[in-house]
């Protein structure tokens, strides 16, 4: 029976998502530039072992206050990042930026339901929309770590303009692409970009609200700031706008494979174990969002296209 019972356990612990003790996201501010800080997230999926810790949230602390960007991906990641910002300074929650509807930017907001918390008008209409069905989502894909988590939709709305906290000049930036309201923030004052949902670092893009077009736009407008440091919603945080350039060199090559497919004829079917130019190998979970990407685009680009083909 002891030997049972010392195999069963052997079994659970080595299950994915399987962890000794309670759960925590054991989350560490990284400083990257004056009064700033990331938590860094991993370059996979949600999954039930990374608790849907997949992105880069930050804070900066002013004289007026902590501004958070982004609050994670469920309450407990929200309460533990909180507790992590005391550990830096003592100073307030001031205000939070939420930079679009995707759920690991905001689904930590209950852990912040005493300050303001703001995004793009189209985000706080797409988390109204689709909040509760993403939430329900994540509960099936992360399980234990969203104990807790309920919906909370932002409640002041921003445009593009130029807020000042202490010394620290927030320049909001409005975007489109990756979905229909991307809101980027850079600090004038260091120099540091939070690119919201447009840019990836390493990591494949995700798509289930792009356009490609708009996307590439969004792009441009952001390589044209002056950046010190990138802080991407996904992947490696840098000190140079590569990321950008890498973002766009994948957005364009499988808008292109993807039209050119169609346009010979091609059904989804055959997509999804085609080649991927070697360039791209060391972005996280390529093939998986690959394969997600052609299921998310392809529809639309095959209609595009059949008219002319027929």
């Amino acid at each position: 029976m002891r030997a049972l019972l010392a195999l069963l356990l052997l079994v659970v612990s080595a299950a994915p998502g399987w962890a000794a003790g309670p759960l925590t996201y054991n989350l560490k501010p990284v400083a990257i530039a004056p009064d700033t800080w990331v938590f860094e997230g991993t370059r996979e999926h949600f999954t039930r072992t990374n608790g849907g810790n997949i992105l880069n949230p930050g804070f900066i602390v002013t004289d007026d206050g902590v501004i958070v960007i982004q609050t994670g991906p469920s309450r407990r990641f929200g309460e533990e990042m909180r507790a992590a910002i005391a550990t830096v300074t003592d100073k307030p929650i001031r205000k939070v930026f939420i930079s679009n509807l995707h759920p690991d930017y905001w689904l930590g907001n209950r852990a912040f339901a005493d300050v303001p918390i703001a995004a793009l008008p189209g985000t706080i209409e797409g988390i109204k929309a689709e909040g509760q069905g993403m939430t329900e989502n994540m509960y099936r894909l992360v399980g234990d770590w969203m104990r807790g988590t309920e919906p909370l939709v932002p409640t002041e709305t921003v445009y593009g303009s130029t807020v000042v906290f202490g010394a620290h000049r927030l320049r909001l930036i409005p975007l489109e692409g990756h979905t229909a309201a991307d809101l980027a923030i850079l600090d004038e004052t260091t120099g540091v970009l939070f690119a919201g949902g447009v840019v990836f670092s390493d990591r494949t893009p995700t798509t289930p609200h792009a356009d490609i077009g708009q996307w590439l736009a969004a792009l441009d407008a952001l390589d044209a700031l002056k950046v010190t440091v990138l802080v991407p919603n996904h992947g490696r945080i840098r000190s140079d706008t590569a990321a950008i350039a890498q973002t766009r060199d994948w957005l364009t090559w499988l808008g292109r494979s993807l039209r050119e497919r169609a346009e010979a004829g091609a059904d989804m079917a055959e997509l999804l174990d085609a080649p991927i130019p070697e360039r791209f190998a060391g972005m996280g979970v390529l093939r998986e969002e690959y394969r997600r990407s052609v299921s998310h685009l392809w529809p639309r680009i095959e209609k595009a296209v059949l008219p002319r083909v027929n």
